[in-house]
């Protein structure tokens, strides 16, 4: 569907994309993660047509658009200030591509209505002007606008930045089953490590104008090729000297474990050694309690499942249960 190869972008002589290769598949739901800085949004204005690349090609279902204008790639976007007119209604930014597109008065308002009922838009929100909508309300609309021309591909750049964290993990839902609904490619850029495990179909993670992994979500978290995924993705563990030497673990790397692969005070099973520590403090999230637990001098984070009769408090002695399947291990 989307194929990148060897994309090169620079700005002056700073090299922001170095030699970037990506395929995407139809209908999947792509994700570009990566901290700020990292060449996600560059990437992403190269394949919308806001950056001519300096080296590379940009494929679309094997016709090269490289050099196409912006508005004749038939691809939709969602900014990240979702930049809509703000004094005009719903109904007129929804239409507004339509309407360049001078397609009949009555073609334009089926289209519209249409749009609006499956992002739950309700024809009294149409004639209101956008300022008058809530953050959430206005992501919709923005959605619409850029899914009303019938997009082959949709791309969005840290949609959800803007919302508040309770809004931002019902319209995350909201906009994966749109997505599905659809069927529709979509490229989605983030820095949340959280939005992009729950959303993506596979990510490809950024540092630097380099990728260093593309993958599933799960392997992206448990599998991370790279120790910079294996830190930047999710809590993570270093395990200290005296630990790894007792697992058996190679003196010349460095090795990490998640927080929920260590177990806290539980028989070790099959292949696990058990280390002892003493808890220095918790955190208690209801559904799970994280531990930090010093282990003469490092603490380890482990994180239990709350079964309300187990709770460890600051200054109690506990084993931890670790094995060697669930180290993730890189040069040192």
């Amino acid at each position: 569907m989307i194929e990148l190869k060897d994309i090169v972008v620079r700005f002056g002589d700073f090299e922001a994309l170095h030699n970037i290769n990506v395929e995407v598949k139809e209908g999947e739901f792509f994700t570009f993660l990566g901290p700020s800085g990292c060449g996600k949004t560059t990437t992403l204005r190269t394949i919308t047509g806001f950056i001519d690349p300096a080296g590379g090609t940009v494929n679309v279902n094997g016709q090269d658009i490289t050099h196409v204008p912006i508005e004749k790639r038939n691809i939709g976007i969602v900014f990240q200030s979702y930049a809509l007119f703000p004094t005009m209604t719903v109904y007129d930014n929804i239409a507004f591509g339509l309407k360049i597109r001078k397609l009949k008065k009555a073609e334009v308002d089926q289209k519209v209505r249409e749009i609006a009922r499956k992002v739950d838009l309700t024809d009294e929100q149409l004639q209101k002007a956008v300022s008058q909508l809530s953050g959430g309300q206005q992501q919709r609309v923005a959605i619409a606008r850029a899914l009303v021309t019938g997009p082959a591909i949709i791309c969005m750049d840290e949609p959800l930045s803007n919302l508040d964290a309770k809004l931002r993990v019902q319209l995350r839902n909201e906009l994966k089953k749109m997505q599905r609904d659809f069927g529709i490619t979509t490229i989605y850029v983030t820095h949340d490590q959280e939005e992009a495990l729950t959303l993506s179909d596979r990510i490809a993670v950024f540092n630097k104008g380099f990728i260093e992994q593309i993958g599933t979500p799960n392997e992206i978290y448990n599998h991370s090729a790279t120790e910079f995924v294996c830190n930047f993705i999710g809590d993570i563990n270093a395990l200290p000297a005296e630990v790894t030497e007792k697992m058996g673990l190679a003196k010349d790397e460095k090795h990490f474990i998640r927080l929920e692969r260590i177990r806290v005070n539980q028989p070790a099973i099959a292949g696990e050694c058990c280390v002892p520590g003493v808890v220095k403090d918790y955190e208690y999230y209801g559904l799970y309690i994280k531990y930090h637990v010093d282990v003469n001098g490092t603490i380890l984070k482990a994180v239990e499942k709350n079964d309300g009769v187990h709770l460890y408090r600051q200054g109690e002695k506990v084993s931890l249960a670790l094995s060697a399947a669930d180290v993730m291990s890189y040069p040192a």
